[in-house]
């Protein structure tokens, strides 16, 4: 079945063709879920959050792009629809110039296991996981977060600059522990 029909025959009401919509996109679309969660319980709230305004907005995809970059922007935003609700950002400050962040990168050669780099990600500050996920994975711009966190562009850098601190203090501490 193609994707086309598949859609058509969710939007009228076909309990099967929304099941297997379901299963052809929630593996996917629960580690984008997790990227954003700091457990599988939150990221499991997020993706069923995201698959219900999926099926309530799904009348308003217009087959433009592909469909699966489509849920995946419902999914980001429902995430950050629901950090907001508990304002995970309401800590957040700019930084000052009197605090140095490193500039070091994790060196290009390293190999990082995929989930110990998501394990980190899920231990990260709300603030910082949020705005690390929007700009190093999402590919968004400072202003672009600012403006969907309603923060402003400074405070949007310098938890990017945080976290990358962070991320590079625990990805640092892991390889001297090995």
């Amino acid at each position: 079945m193609d994707e086309r029909q598949l859609l058509k025959d969710c939007l009228n009401g076909n309990m099967q063709a929304q099941k297997r919509l379901y299963e052809l996109h929630a593996r996917k679309m629960f580690g984008v879920c997790l990227r954003y969660a700091s457990d599988h319980s939150m990221a499991e709230d997020f993706l069923q959050e995201g698959f219900i305004r999926v099926f309530t907005k799904l009348g308003s995809f217009k087959f433009q792009g592909s469909f699966e970059g489509w849920i995946r922007r419902i999914m980001v935003n429902t995430s950050l629809e629901m950090l907001r609700k508990n304002d995970v950002l309401r800590y957040s400050v700019e930084l000052d110039a009197s605090i140095q962040v490193s500039d070091e990168e994790t060196p290009v050669n390293e190999v990082i296991d995929p989930n110990v780099l998501l394990h980190l990600l899920q231990e990260m500050p709300t603030g910082f996981r949020t705005v690390f996920n929007l700009f190093a994975v999402e590919d968004l711009s400072h202003k672009e977060i600012a403006q969907m966190l309603n923060i402003s562009e400074g405070t949007s850098k310098s938890q990017y600059a945080r976290a990358r601190a962070w991320l590079q203090k625990r990805l640092t501490e892991n390889r001297n522990r090995s």
